[in-house]
Parts: C-alpha cells; sequence; structure tokens
C-alpha cells in the first residue's frame, strides 16, 4: 500500500468546490421585468434566491467538512483517493438539483416534488460518500495524525450516519411536502455546520478522561453515560472489642 501527502489531494478537492459553489450563482437569473415593476418580479423570483442561499450554505459546509477531516490525516491511500473522487461527483452535482428547485418547487404538483426528490437523492449520496472516507480510515487508521485517537473513529462514524439518514428520509418527504423538506435541510446544515464528526474524532478518548479523575484523586470517574459501572461499597469495620 503506497502513502503519500494529502496536499495535492486537498489542493484538487478545494478547487472542484471552489467551482461548485461559483456555478451557484448562474442559477440566480435576471427576470423579465415589465416597465416600473422590477421590484414586484425580482421577489416572484423568490425559489431561485433560496435555492442558492441553501446549496451556498451546504457546500460551504461541505468544504469546512472536508477542511477539518483532512486537517486529522496525516497520509493518503490509494483507496482514500477514490473515496474522496466519489465525494467531489457528489458536490460537483450539486448545480443541477439547485437549478430543479429554483425552476419548479414553487410550481407545486409533481414536478416540485421530482426536483425536491433529486435534491435530496444528491445530499444523500454527499452524505454517503463522507461516510465511506470515514469507514476506509476506521480500517486504515494508519492514515490519521498522531493527535487523532483511532478509538474515537466508531463515535465519529456514528455521527457521520445522520447526514445519510435524515436526508434519506427526505426523499420520501419531498413526495408530501417539498417546504418542509427545505425546512429539514436547514437543520441537517445547522447540525453539520458544528462538526460533529471530526469534533468526535479529536475528543480524548473516555478511557483516558477516567484515568486523569482517577489521578486527580476524585472519589469517582468522569461521567461516560452510564458505561462505568458504580464504585462498590466499603466494607464495614467493627470497633476494636465489639461483641
Amino acid at each position: 500500500m503506497q502513502l503519500g501527502s494529502t496536499d495535492r489531494l486537498e489542493i484538487f478537492s478545494d478547487g472542484v468546490i471552489a467551482i461548485a459553489i461559483t456555478l451557484l450563482v448562474l442559477e440566480v437569473r435576471l427576470p423579465p421585468a415589465r416597465q416600473g415593476a422590477l421590484f414586484q418580479d425580482l421577489s416572484s423570483h423568490w425559489p431561485s434566491y433560496v435555492a442558492y442561499v441553501l446549496s451556498f450554505a451546504v457546500v460551504g459546509i461541505i468544504w469546512v467538512a472536508h477542511h477539518s477531516m483532512f486537517s486529522h490525516i496525516g497520509t493518503a491511500d490509494r483507496g482514500l483517493l477514490f473515496w474522496n473522487l466519489l465525494l467531489l461527483l457528489g458536490i460537483a452535482f450539486v448545480p443541477f438539483p439547485t437549478s430543479l428547485l429554483a425552476d419548479y418547487v414553487h410550481q407545486g404538483g409533481s414536478n416540485a416534488h421530482a426536483a425536491t426528490a433529486v435534491y435530496s437523492s444528491t445530499m444523500t449520496f454527499i452524505g454517503l460518500a463522507f461516510l465511506a472516507i470515514w469507514l476506509h480510515l476506521a480500517r486504515h487508521p494508519q492514515l490519521l495524525d498522531e493527535d487523532a485517537p483511532a478509538v474515537n473513529l466508531r463515535r465519529s462514524i456514528r455521527r457521520a450516519l445522520v447526514s445519510p439518514i435524515v436526508y434519506g428520509i427526505t426523499i420520501g418527504l419531498a413526495f408530501v411536502s417539498p417546504p418542509a423538506c427545505l425546512a429539514l435541510y436547514a437543520l441537517i446544515a445547522l447540525y453539520l455546520a458544528s462538526g460533529p464528526a471530526t469534533r468526535a474524532l479529536v475528543a480524548k478518548p473516555l478511557a483516558a478522561v477516567r484515568v486523569v479523575a482517577v489521578a486527580d484523586g476524585r472519589d469517582e470517574p468522569a461521567d461516560d453515560g452510564g458505561a462505568s459501572p458504580s464504585p462498590l461499597p466499603r466494607p464495614r469495620t467493627e470497633p476494636e472489642g465489639a461483641p
């Protein structure tokens, strides 16, 4: 297995993401304004603005998540390169479903349902690609930097599961209520903006927290969500000379 620096991978990824996020603005088109009714005609194109802001935020959060993840990856193997290409495939496709949302979500009916379902499917694909990278790191923990304990990868994978699961749910929801999907997209973006998977990766392992707590002379180790048994009661000592 050949290992190499992640520099070229990150530079290439930054370029693809930069192009994708720039292409989003092309979907904000000039309306055919009537004389003296420019403001009214501009306001009638609100779906284009919503779709642009939403997708810009999503792609921006993806870039932040990608940057944060690779700041804790020291080397890249061939498999990581291909999984990253799969992620970029989904990111580069984002302008297309954004255009569908802008053109059809306000029309209602089957077109709105289909446009929203395509958008949800694209985001689900991106979430699964991120998950695939986390799973690859779990199989090859030697790719991580020393500041990222491999023992934390399970927690990172659990948190990375949230994105494809929730976006997958919105695929079905798209055929019920496209506006509800837009609200869920915003909520998922807020969740992902906090970087849950990467924060879990660099968090201090629970075992280390318990060792530090005991070394500090605390009666009980740090709380680990109920996984540690409670300490056994000390046996009673009878006073000397007691019957």
